[in-house]
């Protein structure tokens, strides 16, 4: 397999998504320099946003997040590539990586069922695609946790949350979904999946859902966190 990437390279060079430099056949995605970019949460910042995002509401049962999402760096490049470029393998690798960097929480959680947070069918008309989909078949193929789609319908379609604070989106997204296959979850335990979590108010609203159909818990899982405070200047670089 390795040989038959060397040949792949030769005639199809990859390049790495941030800055174009060549990548051999064992890098993905990111050149070793830009791969210095991208960091991951600790713990304590992990368990603040928790509480911070997702406590007081009471619907999602644990929170974790891959990577630290940083406007003009790495993580971002490849989230985008994935979102505005269709290169759906980044979603992939986004998806592994979490469930190699988290494995050991994630197993914690004893899910049946990971579920990605739906897009809307205007957007995904848009779009063509459901990123939050490739993240979660990332995750399925390195832990072996089935994932479902169409669990969850979005019915309400709702503008960019971009500019909004954190009141003003949960409102916009207050009876924005449906639950479609309520046997499916009923006394279950569920990871969300969303690409980019920033105030929760999506994933928050998907959870209450799921919980009032019957749903057990409800974990959410993100590729990437913003919207983050440190209490920890402990930030994991990963080799990729």
């Amino acid at each position: 397999m390795k040989f038959f990437n060397q040949i792949l390279d030769f005639f199809l060079p990859r390049i790495c998504v941030t800055c174009n430099f060549p990548l051999n056949a064992n890098q993905k995605l990111l050149c070793p320099n830009c791969v210095t970019q991208i960091s991951s949460p600790s713990p304590e910042v992990l368990q603040k946003e928790y509480e911070r995002k997702f406590l007081d509401d009471s619907f999602v049962n644990d929170f974790a997040a891959a990577f630290i999402f940083k406007s003009e760096k790495a993580i971002q490049d490849v989230v985008h590539s994935l979102k505005y470029q269709r290169r759906f393998g980044s979603g992939v690798w986004l998806g592994k990586m979490a469930g190699d960097i988290l494995q050991n929480k994630i197993l914690n959680w004893q899910a049946d069922l990971i579920l990605p947070v739906p897009l809307h069918t205007l957007k995904k008309a848009e779009r063509g695609f459901n990123q939050s989909y490739f993240i979660a078949k990332g995750i399925s193929k390195q832990l072996g946790v089935k994932t479902k789609p169409g669990v969850i319908k979005r019915i309400k379609f709702t503008e960019t949350q971009t500019h909004l604070n954190s009141l003003e989106r949960k409102a916009n997204i207050r009876n924005a979904f449906k639950l479609k296959k309520q046997k499916l979850i009923k006394n279950k335990s569920i990871i969300l999946i969303d690409d980019v979590v920033t105030t929760g108010a999506t994933i928050n609203e998907c959870a209450r859902i799921l919980k009032e159909g019957g749903a057990l818990k409800v974990f959410a899982l993100s590729a990437a966190l913003a919207d983050y405070q440190f209490t920890s200047s402990r930030e994991p670089k990963h080799q990729v």
